[in-house]
């Protein structure tokens, strides 16, 4: 049900494409990655979060007025990748605008969509949350903490509705790799590289990852080999210990793993995954299954996953340029980790 178009599928060799957004993380890697394929990249957003990849070119629009993709009707685009973070009304106007006019239409989502945070194993096809046609922002998403996957699941069924096997929708876990600013995972490698007694969430949950560039390409992949419908956009799981101790292996800096259990770092005051003096990628025990879904579907439809060496490179690379005693996002800092070791 949730996914045509096999890996062998013939591909479009040059296409016109545009991205909603393109200015950074995600949308920016789509950009760049079709660029660097040949494709002729247009990415349509305000501006004001950054610039777009060398190679394509920008169309300032606002997603907020009645008129504002007005600009880009009539400009014979061959495919449509949208970065709509968490507003249903943006979806549905840029259907109502461009619906008629697109071959392949990508709807990046993402993997809170789904209303059973623990179980294991899970495909696309588990139940998801309630649909929210909302507006949301996406910085007061811990105030309403399903509010993001709610507005995304109306997105999604908007897309479908519109579109039909048109439609590509993939759902991204914990996206990791250049131009990420969460800190969820480059927290690991900018932390490893200061070497030193490492404190380590002593759990055996599982984890697992994307590279933004893995996902970037599977989604300019896609839409060269007119592959559709709805799947998980994640990497095989593993044990969270083995990814910690191959993470600190691949940065190669002297570092000593110090397990700490979870009770003791919850009576110290560390929470898991995000937000202040918190340690990325521990979950609590009722979201065990959101690192854990199945990965083989997207596999089997193409998705490539890099070595975790090369992941780590990259996310260390963007550290070290955003600069590695920055304040953050998550993680513990420098004197916060030495008081719960201590």
């Amino acid at each position: 049900m949730y996914w045509r178009g096999e890996p062998g599928h013939a591909t479009v060799e040059r296409m016109r494409i545009l991205v909603l957004g393109g200015t950074k993380f995600v949308g920016h890697a789509v950009a760049a990655d079709a660029v660097r394929r040949g494709h002729e990249v247009v990415c349509a957003a305000r501006g004001a979060s950054g610039a777009v990849p060398d190679g394509a070119t920008l169309v300032k629009v606002d997603r907020d007025q009645p008129d504002g993709l007005n600009p880009l009707l009539g400009k014979g685009f061959d495919a449509l990748v949208d970065i709509a973070p968490m507003s249903h009304s943006w979806v549905e106007h840029a259907l109502g605008t461009l619906a008629d006019e697109i071959e392949h239409w990508t709807f990046v989502s993402t993997i809170s969509v789904y209303s059973d945070t623990a179980t294991l194993g899970q495909t696309a096809d588990a139940p998801t949350l309630a649909p929210r046609a909302e507006h949301g922002d996406l910085d007061n998403r811990m105030v309403d903490p399903d509010l993001y996957g709610a507005i995304k699941v109306a997105s999604e069924n908007a897309v479908r509705n519109r579109l039909g096997e048109r439609a590509f929708i993939p759902r991204p876990g914990l996206i990791t790799g250049p131009g990420d600013l969460s800190d969820r995972f480059g927290y690991w490698p900018a932390r490893f590289a200061r070497g030193g007694r490492v404190l380590v969430p002593e759990v055996g949950q599982l984890a697992n990852y994307i590279d933004v560039r893995d996902f970037a390409a599977w989604i300019v992949d896609a839409a060269q080999r007119r592959l559709t419908g709805t799947l998980d956009a994640i990497g095989p799981a593993q044990p969270l210990p083995d990814l910690l101790a191959e993470i600190g292996e691949a940065v190669g800096v002297d570092h000593e793993l110090v397990p700490v259990s979870p009770e003791t770092l919850v009576a110290q005051g560390v929470s898991p995954w995000a937000g202040p003096k918190s340690l990325p990628l521990w979950l609590p025990e009722t979201h065990l299954g959101m690192c854990a879904h199945d990965p083989e579907p997207a596999l089997a439809a193409g998705l490539k996953v890099r070595p975790l060496a090369d992941a780590v490179a990259g996310a260390l690379d963007h550290e070290r340029a955003l600069g590695l005693d920055r304040e953050r996002k998550a993680g513990l800092t420098p004197d916060e980790e030495a008081e719960v070791l201590g």
